[in-house]
């Protein structure tokens, strides 16, 4: 089973952009049964939850992205996706998507997303 992010880039402050996660090999019902999770590590801190939805369809967002980020899945296509609105510099990081599934956690290998004028 893989997870495959895309999106990634250079934007600026105040720009968006919307981060895709591939859940390529994942049976349908693993996936729908999965909790996907978008995480990010900045350069010199710890890996740290940005976003997640359950199986259930409940979402959660870390405190400093609320409002500003949207996670989605579109289960037709096993993808999950980040929309990140009015970014700020403090937003880069590599974003890595996660898939939770009865003890099971698989990571994608990550995208890059650097906000700066």
């Amino acid at each position: 089973a893989q997870l495959m992010e895309s999106g990634g880039g250079l934007v600026q402050p105040g720009g968006s952009l919307r981060l895709s996660c591939a859940a390529s090999e994942f049976t349908l019902s693993r996936y729908m049964m999965s909790t996907m999770s978008w995480y990010r590590q900045a350069p010199g801190k710890e890996r740290e939850l940005v976003a997640l939805s359950t199986d259930g369809g409940r979402t959660n967002y870390s405190d400093s992205v609320k409002g500003r980020f949207t996670i989605s899945r579109d289960n037709r296509k096993n993808t999950v996706h980040l929309q990140m609105n009015y970014l700020k510099p403090e937003d880069t990081a590599v974003y890595y998507c996660n898939a939770y599934w009865r003890g099971t956690t698989t990571w994608g290998k990550g995208t890059l997303v650097t906000v700066s004028s």
